[in-house]
């Protein structure tokens, strides 16, 4: 799958638990409230990673991390297309400013 296929099914996704959301909740998460779910996957990943450096003992951690970095990027293309940021755009800008920035 290439980056436009992936943000295709992460909406198809998002669009499944706004429905789940708006069920139990009567409204979906808010593009911040989508932020603070994003920080608290990067706060699981960031244990799972001290998992796998020998900090911490988590069982099947490296299955947990897969699929915490699959979380992490399903956040990413959420919040991308909620704010309408073409991310290969963002991205490919930002490793150029780099670039410029270490001299290549």
């Amino acid at each position: 799958m290439n980056l436009q296929e992936l943000t295709q099914r992460a909406i198809e996704v998002r669009s499944k638990y706004s429905e789940l959301q708006e069920e139990k909740n009567g409204k979906k998460w808010t593009r911040a409230e989508l932020a603070q779910g994003f920080v608290g996957d990067v706060g699981d990943l960031m244990k799972l990673v001290m998992a796998k450096e020998g900090l911490r003992e988590i069982e099947n951690v490296d299955a947990k991390l897969k699929h915490e970095l699959g979380d992490c990027l399903w956040s990413i293309l959420v919040l991308a297309n909620e704010y309408n940021i073409n991310l290969e755009s963002a991205f490919l800008d930002t490793m150029n400013e780099l670039d410029v920035r270490l001299g290549s």
